[in-house]
Parts: structure tokens; sequence; C-alpha cells
């Protein structure tokens, strides 16, 4: 299975889908669907699908976005997307005994934030912020105006990882599924501390030039840390890229870049959430599809809009969804009609 840049550019088609009218077959358009976004999709057939719209403006948290352009240079913003690619460089970094063990207690790499400290929350290690299950009182449900949205409470400070560990123990760790930025942000943090080099640059090092990727943006906090739970800012195609190597089983060109054990691990389910169908891995997404009476699983990243990247391993199969829906409820359900509808059944075909 390979994503040649060649075969991006152009847009190859096997056979002809239609979506909402729009026929994919036809290499030689760009097609316009609304105001979607950017869909790419290799398969181990070689096929590649590529598909763009024009840009979109919407207001989020009180901020006019205009990001929503597709091209082949443009830089997406993948949101919480970004949080699967900060799972990625944590096994990076326990790889290279950067960070020794997933059960280190998460309160050794924050001395500096020793007043926050209980028995309770000694009970924390790293796994539990990985798979988000530390236990503290998190919540990301409620509108991004209300002052007790955790992710919001994080931009508005000047110190985010307070925010991140200040909350009281509402459930023991390990025990619960809470959707939560604030363990991402200690995950970004500690992979930060443990390298000695900031998420970008070790990032960029470990992860990002070794796939090729060279053109990235990533959103910072107040304190100039960037942002690990979001703000990664790539291409449509470097995000497929990261698609491939986990799809690859953290290969790329025949050079180990992550562990085979690490992905093997995140996207296996490692917790399950009390009011969703869906289970979670490192940072990453696991779910199910069924294609002609047969189950297909996937591991995905998730980002607010509409972004998503799906790895599809029974089919050998990886899609990049980059999208501008900020500011309707499409972002959570077209790109799931996308891959269910369109994509997995004709790849089957």
């Amino acid at each position: 299975m390979k994503l040649p840049e060649s075969a991006l550019d152009t847009g190859v088609e096997p056979g002809d889908v239609n979506l909402y009218g729009i026929s994919f077959g036809d290499p030689d358009h760009v097609w316009q669907v609304g105001e979607f976004g950017v869909v790419l999709a290799s398969d181990d057939g070689g096929h590649t699908w590529r598909q763009q719209t024009t840009p979109v403006e919407s207001t989020l948290f009180g901020v006019r976005f205009s990001d929503a352009q597709h091209g082949i240079a443009v830089k997406h913003d993948l949101r919480s997307a970004t949080k699967s690619v900060t799972g990625l460089l944590a096994g990076i970094a326990l790889e290279r005994k950067d960070i020794p063990s997933l059960d280190a207690p998460m309160f050794a790499y924050f001395p500096e934030y020793a007043d926050l400290r209980t028995p309770e929350k000694d009970r924390i290690t790293l796994r539990h912020l990985l798979t988000m299950s530390a236990g503290l009182d998190w919540d990301e449900n409620v509108p991004d105006t209300d002052p007790r949205h955790g992710e919001m409470r994080m931009w508005r400070t000047d110190d985010h990882l307070r925010v991140a560990l200040e909350p009281p123990m509402v459930a023991a760790p390990g025990e619960i599924w809470n959707y939560s930025g604030g363990c991402s942000e200690l995950i970004g943090a500690i992979v930060r501390k443990a390298t000695g080099k900031p998420l970008d640059a070790f990032a960029r090092e470990a992860l990002f030039e070794p796939l090729g990727i060279t053109d990235t943006e990533w959103a910072q906090h107040a304190d100039g840390s960037h942002s690990a739970s979001g703000g990664l800012r790539m291409r449509s195609r470097d995000l497929a890229k990261i698609g491939q190597l986990v799809a690859a089983h953290g290969c790329w060109n025949g050079r180990a870049i992550v562990p085979a054990r690490w992905i093997e691990e995140s996207i296996a389910a490692q917790i399950g959430a009390a009011d969703r169908l869906w289970f979670y891995g490192y940072h990453w997404w696991l779910g199910r599809s069924l294609v002609h009476r047969k189950e297909f699983t996937w591991a995905s990243a998730i980002g607010f809009g509409g972004q998503r990247l799906y790895v599809v391993p029974g089919l050998e199969l990886v899609v990049a969804i980059t999208a501008g829906h900020y500011a309707d409820a499409m972002q959570g359900w077209l790109p799931s009609v996308v891959l269910n509808r369109f994509i997995l059944p004709a790849v089957r075909a």
C-alpha cells in the first residue's frame, strides 16, 4: 500500500462512486461538494481518491475562522486529531527510554505543581492520561462559552497545565473514560520535559521529517508551549502519511519510525465509554463499519469540524478527511457517511 505524491495530485479513481450527485472518477477535475472538504483515500490496490471544495468561514469560540480552504499546498487545522499525533510521539519517547514507563506517576513530571498533589492524584499514571481515564473532574461537553469548559479554560489562562492538574478527583484512575484535552496537554508536557525538546521540534525530528512532512504549523499556549490537544496544521496528504505509517505498523520506507508494539497497543481497545459505541486506545478512537454484511474495524484520529483520519487494517486502507464544518452539526456525522456509504463499498467492490 503506497501513497505517492503523484497519485494524490491527479486523483485516480477505480470505478464510478457517486457522492451527493458528484461522480468520483474524473481525474481531470476538482469536485465541488457543498462545503465539505478534502477526502484522500489509498488502498492496497494503489487506488487514490481526492475531493476538494471551496473555502468557508465560520465562528468558533468567538473568533472568525477562514481556514477551511483546501488545496495541495494548504495546511489544514486538524483540531483534536492532533491528539493522535501526540500519542505517537509519546510512544517514540517511550521507545527511546526518555520516558521509562507508562506506569510512572503523573506528578513525577510536575514537581512545580506540588501544591496540587493529593494521595488520590498520586495514583494517576501516564497510561491513565493516554487513555483519558485519569478520574479528574473535566467537562468538554458544555458550550465553549461556559466557564466550566475544560479546553477553553486552558486557552483563557496563562498556566494551562495548572488548569489540567487542579480539578478534583471524581473517579479512581483507570475506571472511567472521560474525554479530556487536559490529559493530552499533560502528555505533551511530559514528552517535552522527558526529551528536553519543544513538542514541535521533537515531532519534526522524530516523526515528521522521516515521513517527508516539512510544512506544518502548531498553535501555542500563552507560555509558548505547543498545544498537544489541538492546533496542529498540516497538508491533507501529510495527514494521510500519518495514517499510512499507522497502517504499516510504524514503518516508513522500510524504517521503523514508531515501534510496532506501540502502534498495536495504541489502536487496541484500552477502555470503553459508557455513553458511546466507540472504544479508545492511546489517543486513538476505535470503531467498526459494516460493508456487504462484513464487519471492518478501524482506528481514527478525530477533530472538530469534520477532521478524520481512518485506518482500516482489514482493507489496508487509509482515509484522510479535512473539512470546515465548524458551525453546524454535519461535522459529527458526514465523515462517517463518506467512509461507510461511499469509500468502503467502493473498495470492497
